[in-house]
């Protein structure tokens, strides 16, 4: 059986408009939050990537591209679809870009 006090929170939580708007806040900050995990993980990836060279190169290389496809895709579904910026900004290189095709 339910506490008394849950029961009141129950009560107290906002309903129509007001839940509505507050459901959409707290997917806004889940998904930005989701963009900014991706996007330090695509950074550290593609660093990595320039740092490597020689053997085990093409583990590196994959590493960058699977992350820097996650981050466009987490990008798309925010409904950011333009990808040049985000190039130049990141400096992906093409030897990653080649790699982002379709999965």
């Amino acid at each position: 059986m339910p506490s008394r006090e849950m029961l009141f929170n129950l009560l107290r939580r906002p309903s129509g408009e007001g839940a509505e708007a507050a459901f959409q806040h707290e997917v806004a900050e889940e998904q930005a939050a989701a963009l900014g995990r991706m996007g330090r993980k695509a950074e550290a990836a593609l660093a990595a990537l320039r740092a490597h060279e020689g053997e085990g190169r093409a583990e590196v290389l994959k590493k960058a591209a699977d992350a820097v496809w996650c981050y466009f895709v987490q990008r798309e579904v925010m409904g950011l679809r333009d990808r040049a910026q985000i190039v130049a900004d990141y400096q992906i290189p093409r030897e990653v870009m080649v790699r982002l095709g379709a999965r």
